[in-house]
């Protein structure tokens, strides 16, 4: 098993995401940069958070035109596993990978603090090691993280179970004052039509170990592993 974490331009959370693959759930990891076609026989891919090209345009938009999502898309086309956290969630949007599209926080302002989360479908390759309806705290640090979609997608995302992740309150309701952003339906996170891509606001590396406060984010990288473990 193997993790590829890509850099680019403007990335900031590369590192952590790095660092939590490597140190804390103790895999095998390696970076991928943004002008390589090659993904190294890498057998899940992270698309980490951070400010890609400096968000120009809009968020992913010049992100999703780089050599390395190029074969992501191939990658993820083909069944590998693809996570993307915040600014990885973007760019999967706007490559296709996932539908929709992360718009401007409601009141226009960055929001970074730690939410809680509800985990919606349990049987994913990033979230079997947490329980249905689990919620689980996680922070957050975005100024672009509202997700939006048409009608006809939400029905889809819905009926086919494609929403992992509602903000959620502690008790796991879903409600407007648990809603950080105004995303629609409170979605923290949708995965691809065949699970294997999923993208999600909330940053899982930065609730990785004791030391950060919360270890919640843990369990999305046991999952990976997991999951790649029993393939």
């Amino acid at each position: 098993m193997k993790f590829g974490v890509i850099i680019f331009p403007g990335s900031n959370c590369d590192h952590d995401a790095f660092w939590t693959v490597q140190q804390v759930a103790r895999q095998p990891v390696t970076f991928l940069w943004h002008e390589s076609h090659d993904l190294e026989n890498c057998d899940a891919i992270i698309v980490p958070g951070g400010f890609a090209f400096g968000d120009y345009l809009r968020t992913g938009a010049i992100a999703k035109f780089s050599p390395v999502m190029e074969s992501v898309r191939r990658f993820a086309n083909g069944g590998g596993l693809v996570l993307g956290i915040c600014n990885g969630f973007q760019i999967l949007c706007e490559s296709g990978l996932l539908p929709g599209a992360l718009m401007r926080n409601t009141g226009l302002k960055y929001v970074c603090k730690p939410v809680r989360v509800r985990v919606e479908n349990a049987a994913t390759p990033f979230t079997n090691a947490c329980s249905q309806g689990e919620v689980l705290t996680i922070p957050i640090g975005h100024m672009d993280g509202n997700y939006f979609c048409e009608q006809a997608t939400l029905d889809e995302l819905q009926r086919d179970d494609r929403v992992v992740f509602r903000y959620a309150t502690p008790a796991g309701e879903i409600s407007p004052s648990a809603n950080p952003n105004g995303s629609l339906d409170n979605i923290a996170g949708i995965c691809s039509a065949g699970g294997n891509v999923l993208g999600m606001m909330p940053h899982p590396e930065r609730s990785s170990e004791p030391e950060l406060g919360c270890t919640d984010g843990m369990k999305i990288f046991h999952s990976m592993a997991g999951a790649m473990a029993s393939r």
